[in-house]
């Protein structure tokens, strides 16, 4: 196995959690109906944050210079990552700096819980990857959102998001690659990742039933 594969067996094994993660209701669950541009910002600005703080937590780098600068790093190494990863995102939820009242509206997800909990570099790896993928299909719906809403300006701020999280994508890819060398590495990444999924899809879940809306008639 390598970190693409794993990636085509998570998108395979969590069909449906995808599916309807990236769907319009998703926007929906998240911001508890209210379908408000402020609040899809508030929730954007708190998994940038959520993500920040994870990651700052794993890594013993500090990257960036007093201007915030970030040389070049060793993408191979996994704290090097985290660390880019912790400065860039929370970069990300400074920019999207929503009104206080709307960040009171969203939640901190629950998959961030999940995140926390992982040990080992190939979990935490794993666990990274997954989020990353789903924010990946969350943040294209914030992007379809604002087009819904004639919102060019800000389409155009969530799909440069986009394009950031495309990135932390693929330096996870090249981390766990230069990370995993047993199957039982592969096996406690795909386990943390199938995890995170999981915790997202059953948040997603709750939220629609609590608005009374099943879960199974949307895709």
């Amino acid at each position: 196995m390598d970190a693409s594969d794993l990636a085509a067996t998570l998108r395979d094994d969590h069909e449906t959690a995808f599916s309807r993660l990236g769907s319009s209701k998703a926007m929906y669950a998240i911001t508890n109906g209210e379908m408000d541009g402020g609040i899809v910002r508030a929730a954007a600005a708190i998994n940038a944050d959520a993500i920040s703080t994870v990651t700052d937590e794993w890594s013993d780098n500090n990257i960036s210079d007093t201007d915030g600068h970030v040389d070049e790093i060793d993408e191979t190494d996994p704290d090097a990552v985290f660390a880019l990863i912790a400065t860039d995102a929370g970069k990300r939820a400074m920019d999207l700096n929503p009104d206080i009242s709307q960040k009171e509206a969203v939640s901190r997800p629950r998959l961030y819980d999940v995140l926390e909990s992982m040990e080992t570099i190939a979990s935490r790896l794993g666990g990274l990857l997954a989020r990353s993928l789903m924010t990946i299909e969350q943040v294209s719906q914030m992007v379809g959102f604002f087009i819904g809403n004639a919102d060019t300006k800000t389409a155009n701020e969530f799909r440069d998001l986009k394009r950031m999280i495309e990135s932390d994508r693929d330096r996870i890819l090249t981390a766990l690659n230069s990370t995993c060398e047993s199957d039982t590495a592969w096996e406690d990444a795909q386990n943390s990742a199938d995890a995170v999924i999981e915790a997202a899809y059953d948040e997603y879940v709750d939220s629609l039933e609590q608005m009374g809306i099943k879960p199974k008639n949307v895709c």
